[in-house]
């Protein structure tokens, strides 16, 4: 993928399992939300996986050790390794590792993955300020985490110590809706002590790192959800990318995507991986994809035509984009959209 700007969805003759060798998969919201399979995901993969397709998770959430996720994907009936896994911790404790004496101790406000990778890496984690950290990392701790962990986190933050992020996702999905995310808990430490972190995770070359040192892919295809991590890492770190509407995207938030944000494929899911992808093409002063025909007007997107509401909403992406160019497409998309159910 080159780094000129997107203003269409690309096609593809074959499954995206053959053209590619190695899905890059984001957890939730992809495969499973809230902690069960989403609908058609396990079937999915297991065939991806049988036609030769190399599947490896790919998660900001640094709370759980990548044994524990390679267990509940087993569970959910994915058969996982441990290495198939790549979270931000492993991430940031490289990142960590690369400028710290080897054993140094690390202030840990987070999770067991966090302590986990951090050991992997041969650093020792600690948990107060006064155990003579040189370094503080902070990850997603799940609900549980206290308020006496960001005080924690700001004294030694405050004391010149370098800080370090697994990620900075605002939000977190969760079967009862959306929950504050590692972000969150990062600007908490950010307002009390005036500092800045390093943040290894999605969308940051850090994560795409350890991604592609852990998994040896010479042709990824990044597959997510959300626009400002798992489709902007991977324009990041220059590779196909696509986006599933499983999760926290939905179809305004595609067409007002600014170039980064811009996934090569969109589908409706996982089962996106088995199939080609229609070809959007030119149609005088607008965009075909299957029967449907989408034009930017001086106020809004407009639609005409019918079939697969995808087609729809691809012919939609088309007209947005070139429309916007470089930026953000601003028009009205809300009738198209409502007419295709999306």
């Amino acid at each position: 993928m080159s780094q000129s700007v997107r203003t269409r969805p690309e096609g593809s003759g074959r499954p995206l399992s053959e053209a590619y060798d190695t899905a890059l998969l984001d957890l939730d919201g992809v495969v499973y939300a809230g902690g069960e399979a989403i609908a058609h995901a396990v079937d999915s993969l297991a065939v991806a996986r049988a036609e030769g397709m190399h599947l490896a998770y790919v998660t900001n959430n640094a709370l759980r050790t990548p044994d524990t996720v390679a267990g509940h994907l087993t569970e959910l009936g994915i058969p996982t390794e441990a290495g198939d896994v790549i979270t931000s911790a492993q991430a940031v404790a490289r990142l960590i590792s690369e400028q710290v004496p080897a054993g140094a101790k690390v202030l840990v406000i987070g999770g067991e993955g966090l302590r986990v990778a951090l050991r992997e890496r041969g650093l020792t984690p600690v948990e107060s300020a006064d155990d003579d950290p040189v370094a503080v990392v902070q990850g997603y701790g799940g609900p549980d985490l206290t308020w006496g962990r960001f005080a924690e986190a700001s004294y030694a933050v405050a004391r010149g110590l370098p800080w370090f992020a697994s990620n900075t996702d605002l939000t977190i999905p969760s079967g009862r809706g959306i929950a504050p995310g590692n972000g969150a808990a990062v600007e908490v430490v950010r307002i009390a002590t005036g500092a800045e972190p390093q943040v290894a995770g999605k969308p940051l070359p850090p994560m795409h790192k350890e991604t592609i040192l852990r998994t040896g892919a010479k042709r990824p295809l990044v597959v997510g959800d959300r626009l400002d991590t798992d489709i902007e890492g991977a324009f990041n770190g220059e590779v196909d990318s696509l986006l599933v509407l499983t999760g926290v995207t939905d179809g305004a938030l595609l067409l007002a995507a600014p170039p980064r944000h811009r996934p090569t494929y969109v589908d409706a899911d996982l089962r996106g991986l088995l199939t080609g992808q229609p070809e959007v093409t030119e149609a005088g002063d607008g965009f075909r994809c299957g029967g449907w025909t989408a034009t930017a007007g001086a106020e809004r997107l407009e639609l005409t035509g019918d079939g697969e509401p995808l087609d729809g909403l691809r012919a939609l992406c088309a007209a947005a984009w070139t429309a916007a160019g470089a930026g953000a497409c601003a028009l009205d998309g809300g009738k198209a959209l409502a007419r295709l159910g999306l």
